[in-house]
């Protein structure tokens, strides 16, 4: 049975400030939590329906349909890793949290390296992103830090940083290279001036058949991004 004071702490985890308190947050589902369990990071506490009841299982759920499973696993640090070989993605500004969330799925498989998240994106804990992930949540790094900076640090292990614009080159006509390090910006306002005037390369995914649409979700523009990365290998 589930204390009073457990339930509360639980359901207090839908917010950031006690995720970030308690270094912890909630993972709902029996695929879900049978990933966090093969990770490598700890699991608090697992609480089954038939266990707890279903009274309870309503209370603590993030969900608005209860899963018969829920877990309470520990947030990873994770720092600026010594090397940073490979091809990675920064997110800068990204706040909406099924973006984000697919982002980070994507990024698991197309195999990158890292994520880093500028601090004023959405966090990668919130329920709604960990539903999103599918799972990748527990396979990839996430790393905030300042992205500028990130930038410069990319270049100058001769590394080039690259950026999607809506007046960039066509990326299907650019060089890319198999390492190096994707910039994708905010929904509504794209990369933000300061980590723009530290891109290499500006790219632009053209449009097709006399479209007028505006822009790409960013989610989308990610996953087009990485698979003309990956495709020239």
């Amino acid at each position: 049975m589930l204390t009073n004071n457990e339930i509360k702490t639980i359901r207090s985890l839908k917010d950031k400030k006690f995720r970030d308190g308690l270094g912890l947050f909630v993972v709902e589902g029996e695929k879900m939590v049978g990933e966090a369990l093969n990770s490598s990071l700890e699991v608090v506490a697992v609480h089954r329906v038939e266990e707890i009841g279903e009274a309870a299982m309503a209370k603590i759920s993030h969900l608005t349909t209860p899963s018969p499973v829920l877990a309470v696993v520990k947030i990873p640090s994770e720092p600026v890793p010594g090397s940073l070989r490979g091809l990675s993605v920064a997110l800068d500004s990204v706040r909406d949290p099924g973006n984000m969330g697919t982002i980070i799925r994507l990024s698991d498989w197309f195999g990158v390296s890292c994520i880093f998240c500028s601090p004023d994106c959405v966090d990668p804990y919130n329920p709604k992103v960990v539903q999103a992930t599918m799972g990748a949540i527990f396979r990839k790094k996430i790393i905030f830090c300042d992205i500028p900076v990130l930038c410069r640090r990319f270049r100058s292990e001769g590394m080039p940083v690259y950026g999607t614009f809506l007046d960039g080159n066509d990326i299907y006509r650019s060089e890319l290279k198999s390492e190096g390090l994707i910039v994708m910006g905010n929904e509504s306002n794209g990369i933000s001036p300061a980590v723009a005037a530290e891109v290499d390369a500006r790219l632009l995914i053209p449009s097709f058949g006399g479209s007028q649409a505006e822009s790409l979700n960013v989610a989308v523009a990610t996953a087009v991004t990485l698979s003309e990365f990956k495709r020239r290998g």
